[in-house]
């Protein structure tokens, strides 16, 4: 019983501190991946004569400055043309086209304009009856008769930069009141981060 109790609250101690742990981890990370370049530079400037931490300090505010000014620059017509002429070299490297393909596809995914391409989050009887997949409306159609479909994206778990596109009938499937990123979220952890009811008893 004893024993019980103590694997209980390891388990719980663990679980507790494994998200701390791991979001002061991703954020040490962070930093120092963006500190870095910057601190190069200030340590090659000043060499020996300021404290350990100012060069990171410094490289951290510069890099964020060169963030920035790269996002201002690439906002106006000049940049994207730069930034389109850099871009089409790389895609013609190989491997690296692949890595900065799939890169472009979670970062655009994360964007506000590429969120907006989901218009709403619908259950749908895939890959056979009885069984309902998580699916997003990507946009709408009709046939010949006038009957309404649905064009949704069918992500892929826990990856869901990747997937299938279907055409579904609207009278096939099943309305819920997710927002699009409680749909995500639940597609990315796998359906650990699933609401504890659904629509599908209805």
């Amino acid at each position: 019983m004893a024993n019980n109790r103590i694997k209980h609250y390891l388990f719980t101690g663990i679980l507790s501190i494994l998200p701390l742990a791991l979001t002061f981890w991703i954020i040490i990370k962070l930093i120092k991946l963006f500190s870095n370049p910057g601190s190069q530079i200030v340590s090659f400037i000043f060499k020996d004569h300021i404290p350990q931490y100012i060069p990171e300090l410094a490289g951290f505010i510069l890099t964020l400055v060169f963030i920035y000014i790269t996002g201002l620059l690439i906002s106006n017509v000049f940049g994207k043309r730069i930034y389109s002429w850099i871009e089409k070299i790389l895609l013609r490297i190989p491997v690296a086209n692949i890595v900065y393909r799939t890169i472009k596809q979670i970062t655009s995914h994360l964007s506000g304009s590429d969120r907006q391409a989901f218009k709403k989050v619908i259950f749908i009887e895939y890959p056979r009856k009885g069984i309902w997949t998580l699916s997003l409306v990507t946009g709408e159609s009709k046939n010949a008769n006038g009957e309404l479909y649905y064009h949704i994206f069918v992500p892929t778990t826990p990856n869901p930069t990747s997937g299938y596109f279907l055409y579904i009938s609207q009278k096939d499937t099943r309305a819920t009141n997710m927002s699009i990123e409680e749909g995500m979220k639940i597609i990315i952890s796998g359906g650990m981060l699933a609401p504890k009811t659904n629509v599908l008893d209805s």
